[in-house]
């Protein structure tokens, strides 16, 4: 089954406690909390205090997506408040084998993200140390896009990268995912789905991530 991963970034603000208990009484398996600067991207989400704030009533893990510059410069702070997961972006990463060791050397799992635009073969020579890889299925800045039809084959190239280099890292689809694309995205080799607008504006949203959890 895949794991399913609520974007927080679509939860209502005012009352993120009620969401994140929510989602610990839900079919969810992580928290997927988006970290925008307003620099790497044109929007400004959140930073420590407020995911500090989330780790206490969240139980389960929070998986931390930066979508920042010079992201070495915070990972500790981020082991700090809460993280269990790390993903950076490799288009914002200078450095980026130093800082997945570092990411690993404070006890988090480590992930690296692609932008649409940002070809599969970049990752070759860093596969190996992966804990996850994100695929973009939207531009990144903000929720509720339309989701891009290429990230199937991209996800299947994905997949296939990951094998050939002898990867464990687990394949993060992020943006637009929905009732509509989440079997074909889970068929390429997807094993995370996060969900942000499909989950929160659900009448039911309980109810939205079992059937994501049940799809195989």
């Amino acid at each position: 089954m895949p794991i399913i991963a609520p974007s927080i970034l679509a939860a209502d603000f005012a009352n993120l406690q009620a969401d994140i208990s929510m989602i610990n009484e839900s079919a969810a398996d992580w928290i997927h909390v988006d970290v925008m600067d307003g620099v790497f991207v044109p929007n400004i989400s959140f930073g420590m205090p407020v995911i500090k704030a989330m780790k206490k009533h969240a139980k389960k893990p929070l998986d931390v997506h930066l979508m920042i510059v010079e992201p070495e410069r915070y990972l500790e702070n981020f082991k700090e408040v809460g993280a269990d997961i790390l993903t950076v972006h490799l288009e914002a990463s200078t450095h980026l084998h130093r800082t997945i060791q570092q990411i690993k050397a404070l006890g988090m799992k480590a992930g690296v993200a692609i932008n649409p635009h940002t070809s599969i073969s970049l990752l070759k020579d860093i596969a190996a140390d992966l804990d996850l890889v994100c695929l973009m299925s939207v531009n990144p800045g903000f929720g509720g896009q339309k989701f891009i039809e290429n990230t199937y084959a991209k996800t299947s190239e994905l997949a296939a990268l990951l094998k050939a280099t002898k990867s464990t890292a687990k394949i993060e689809i992020d943006g637009g995912v929905n009732q509509d694309n989440a079997a074909k995205l889970i068929a390429a080799g997807a094993d995370v789905l996060v969900a942000g607008n499909f989950v929160f504006s659900a009448t039911n949203p309980k109810e939205v991530m079992q059937k994501l959890k049940a799809l195989a």
